[in-house]
């Protein structure tokens, strides 16, 4: 089956750092570069776009400190992750309610996805602030003052907020826990799920090689007969 989108949802960095005695912290710290490896993982293996939720609208939830080390990190690494993806001819994409996140890390975001415009190997797209409801409200809210009498699916999606990006043919969780936690909720419609116990910062290429050839086993009829 051609399998050209596949989505993380990266869970487990805080159990991983805690069953280690680490701050959870540091769990995101290694689930960040693990992402790195994720991508060329999928490269080498041809798949044209990835997404991985960074960060969700109810992260916010989460205690202050650890809130701010998240941004943080990607204030300070995003510069030597473009470094190294660029070798990979990565593209870089931001989706999500950033601007309410603040000025910096907007900003931050527009650059790199600016200076890897006319990468074309594979997309990356960072869901930040990122809720499959608020996108959808969001969308609504572009079609109100669009003035738009009428709407179908095709259409819609034209709203969202990367309308180019395929729907993911498969979704990954990890850590266990089996639910879509509000990621990709229109996109999400026909995708394979796959859940793995491993925790992010464990997630290795066999893993990885193992999630695709249960997606290839598997029959996407998408309401049809075949």
């Amino acid at each position: 089956m051609n399998l050209q989108h596949i989505a993380f949802i990266m869970d487990g960095n805080g159990r991983w750092a805690s069953k280690r005695n680490k701050p959870r912290v540091y769990g995101h710290l290694r689930g960040a570069y693990k992402i790195e490896e994720v991508v060329r993982w999928c490269a080498l293996r041809g798949i044209k776009y990835t997404t991985f939720y960074a960060f969700s609208t109810e992260n916010w939830k989460r205690p202050k400190s650890e809130v701010n080390f998240i941004f943080g990190l990607l204030e300070k690494k995003i510069s030597k992750f473009y470094k190294r993806m660029e070798k990979e001819k990565v593209r870089l994409i931001f989706t999500g309610r950033i601007k309410e996140i603040g000025d910096n890390i907007y900003n931050i975001c527009k650059e790199y996805e600016e200076k890897t415009q006319n990468n074309d190997r594979i997309v990356v797209n960072i869901a930040l602030n990122y809720g499959g409801r608020a996108e959808i409200i969001d969308a609504i809210n572009k079609i109100i003052s669009n003035k738009l009498n009428s709407i179908n699916g095709e259409s819609f999606r034209k709203f969202l907020y990367a309308p180019e990006i395929p729907d993911p043919d498969l979704i990954i969780r990890t850590s266990g826990e089996k639910r879509l936690s509000n990621f990709l909720l229109w996109q999400s419609a026909y995708s394979e799920l796959y859940f793995t116990e491993v925790y992010w910062p464990d997630f290795s290429e066999e893993e990885l090689e193992k999630a695709i050839e249960d997606y290839k086993n598997r029959k996407r009829r998408f309401g049809g007969i075949k």
